[in-house]
Order: C-alpha cells, then sequence, then structure tokens
C-alpha cells in the first residue's frame, strides 16, 4: 500500500518553502537599499519580477507539465527554490551589480515556487483522501505558518546575530527545499487525470462558469495579498510603530488568522457547506477593510488587518475546491490557469493600493478604501457559480 502520508508531508513543506521565499526578500528591502545603493523604486520591482516569474511558469504549467510529469517538474522546483535561495547569499556580492544579483536569485525561486503552486493542489487532490476539500484546506494552510514562522524566526535571528548575518539566514533556509528534495523524488504520485483524458485551455475556456471561477481567484489573491503586502507599511505609518513590532502585528497576525481559519475548515469542513462559508469570509472582509480604511482609531484598523487574514483564509483554497468539484476533468491546465489567475490578482492588488496610497498624498487609509473592490466582486462571483448551480440541478 502507497504511503500517501510522506506524499502529504512533501507538500506540506513544498508550500512552506513557497512561503520562505516569498517573506524572506521582503524583510531585506531597507537593508539592500541600504548596503547596495539601490532605489526604493527598484527595491519594488523585485516583488514584481518575483510574482511576474510565477505567473510565466503557470502558464508553462499549463501547456507542458503533462508532457515533462509531475514527480520531474516537482523535483525540479525544490532544486530551484533551493538554488535561488542559496544565490540570494552570494550573487549580489560576486557579480559587480548588486541589483542584478539579486534579481537572478528572486528569479530562479520564483520558478521553483510557481512549480509547487501549480502542482502541489493537483497532487494531494490526486490522493486517496477521505475528504478533499477539508485536506485543501489545510494543505492550504501549510503556506501561512511558513509565512509566520519565516517571518518570527528572521526577527528573532536578526534580534541575536544582527542584520548583517542575513547571508547566513538565507543559506538555512535554503535547507528546507534542499530537504524535500528527496521526499518528492520518493513519494507516491498519482495522476490527476488519465492521459489525455485532461481538458485543455480551450474547452475550459468555453465555460462561463470557468470564468467565474477565474474572476473568483483573482479577487481571492488581491483581497489577500493587498493587506498581507501592505500590513507592515500600515502598522507603521497609520499606527506609528516599530518595524520589528510593525512586522510581527501586521503581516505575521495576518498570516496566523489566515492559517486559523484554513486550519478550522481542515477540521470541519465536512460540516460546514464551502459556498456558504466563502460567502461569510467575503462579507467579514469587506467589513475588515472598511476598518483598515475608516477607523480613525489606529488599533481598530489594525484590528481590522488582522481579521482580514481570517477572512480571505478560504478564499484560494475554497476556490480550487468548487473548480475541482465543477471540472473533475479539469487537470493540470485548470490548475495552472487559477493559479495564474491568484498570482495575476496578489500582483494587480497592492500595487493598486499603492498608487491610491502615493495619489491620495501617502495616506495608507485611501488605499485601503481601493482594496475594498476585491472583496465585492468576490461576493457577486460567489452568488454567480451559486445561481449557476442551482440551475444545473
Amino acid at each position: 500500500m502507497p504511503n500517501y502520508n510522506k506524499t502529504k508531508l512533501a507538500c506540506y513543506l513544498g508550500f512552506i518553502t513557497q512561503a520562505i521565499a516569498a517573506n524572506f526578500a521582503p524583510l531585506l528591502f531597507l537593508k539592500f537599499h541600504r548596503d547596495y545603493g539601490i532605489s526604493l523604486g527598484n527595491i519594488a520591482l523585485i516583488s514584481t519580477v518575483y510574482f511576474f516569474m510565477q505567473l510565466l511558469v503557470d502558464l508553462f504549467c499549463a501547456k507542458y507539465v503533462d508532457r515533462i510529469g509531475y514527480r520531474v517538474s516537482i523535483v525540479v522546483s525544490e532544486i530551484c527554490s533551493a538554488g535561488g535561495l542559496v544565490g540570494l547569499a552570494f550573487l549580489p556580492d560576486l557579480l559587480t551589480d548588486a541589483f542584478a544579483g539579486i534579481l537572478i536569485s528572486v528569479s530562479v525561486y520564483a520558478v521553483g515556487c510557481g512549480l509547487i503552486e501549480v502542482l502541489a493542489s493537483p497532487i494531494v487532490e490526486a490522493c486517496p483522501f477521505e475528504n478533499k476539500e477539508a485536506t485543501m484546506s489545510l494543505l492550504h494552510s501549510f503556506y501561512c505558518w511558513g509565512c509566520v514562522g519565516t517571518i518570527a524566526i528572521s526577527t528573532l535571528f536578526f534580534a541575536i546575530f544582527g542584520m548583517d548575518s542575513w547571508r547566513w539566514l538565507a543559506v538555512i533556509w535554503a535547507l528546507v527545499p534542499a530537504v524535500n528534495i528527496f521526499n518528492f523524488a520518493t513519494c507516491p504520485i498519482v495522476p490527476i487525470v488519465e492521459e489525455g483524458k485532461g481538458m485543455g485551455i480551450r474547452q475550459l475556456g468555453k465555460k462561463p462558469l470557468f470564468w467565474a471561477a477565474i474572476c473568483l481567484m483573482v479577487c481571492a489573491g488581491a483581497a489577500e495579498l493587498s493587506m498581507a503586502q501592505w500590513a507592515s507599511a500600515y502598522a507603521e505609518a497609520a499606527l506609528g510603530l516599530s518595524k520589528t513590532i510593525g512586522d510581527l502585528a501586521g503581516p505575521c497576525m495576518f498570516a496566523v488568522t489566515m492559517g486559523i481559519s484554513r486550519v478550522i475548515y481542515g477540521k470541519y469542513g465536512d460540516k460546514l457547506e464551502l459556498r456558504k462559508f466563502m460567502m461569510g469570509s467575503g462579507a467579514l472582509c469587506v467589513v475588515c477593510y472598511l476598518l483598515a480604511s475608516l477607523s480613525s482609531n489606529p488599533f481598530i484598523g489594525l484590528i481590522g488587518c488582522i481579521f482580514c487574514g481570517f477572512s480571505v483564509g478560504i478564499m484560494w483554497p475554497g476556490t480550487i475546491s468548487i473548480s475541482s468539484k465543477q471540472f473533475p476533468a479539469g487537470g493540470t491546465a485548470m490548475f495552472a490557469l487559477l493559479a495564474m489567475a491568484g498570482d495575476l490578482g496578489g500582483s494587480i492588488g497592492p500595487a493598486i493600493v499603492g498608487k491610491v496610497t502615493q495619489y491620495a498624498g501617502d495616506d495608507i487609509r485611501a488605499g485601503m478604501a481601493a482594496g475594498l473592490v476585491f472583496p465585492v466582486v468576490l461576493i457577486i462571483m460567489l452568488l454567480v457559480i451559486g445561481a449557476e448551480q442551482h440551475s444545473r440541478h
């Protein structure tokens, strides 16, 4: 009997790897700015390049992963993640242009993370576990715990050893994907759909319900990352907290509440109706954005930031579960396109919040008010999907 728990563990570590890659470099942005003289405009490009590379990988996966094979692709993902993190430690000092060194490293581990994002969900979905929706939610909770661990452990490491020892920490973090190469090379992996039976991009594109799921995913990514990426700046600028406390009170607590919502659904998912749970989460998300944008009391604003994590927790894995149920033959193309939509939202959302903040004379509350549009559209899309499901029955 194949040990599918080993597969689950490898995928959990895969999501932790993705969290390390997404959260480690942003903790060093000001360090890069000061040590290498990189302008803040260029620093902002680091996140853009990270998400853009993931988008390219999502597109690549939709077309070629089935030909290359899941095992080869997922092992490559861990090699790229480890290589990129090690590169981050050495390339900026080895190359004449430090910024080029950072971008090369970020691009390499972004390729790894893009592959993990597309492949880990279908690998778990294909395993013969009892409650698929709950298992999916639990899997995605490991991204949240990875975020919490990365921010908390890095903050502690810098407090003890100083910011100048960040290169050592980059190498230490690279050990997680390095160890996971072996896990993915040896665990049982089942194909998500039989060879040649999966739906192609064109077939999916003809289904109106699939476009609703894509919209849902764009809004899920935007609602989540607009708050997650700006929580630290919000805690510092609007609340006057120090960077360390700002990181722990903002992005770290956001990730904690997000993880809690995914664990709750993972544990009690069989007793809850997914779409209703997502509707409730969408409504809570609207309230959280209103608190962050309208409250003159900084701590009520911070509570809005923190509980926003809980409200967006189910949206990404929930959309994947709804789509898997609606399109059982969706295959790799479906998972890749959904991941792409989520990444697209993740890059558009924070950019809109940033631009509106800039135009409003650096008032971050105005930026948060703009972010309100994402959970509102998300609720509308859930109503559309619900109406479509009712008309089918």
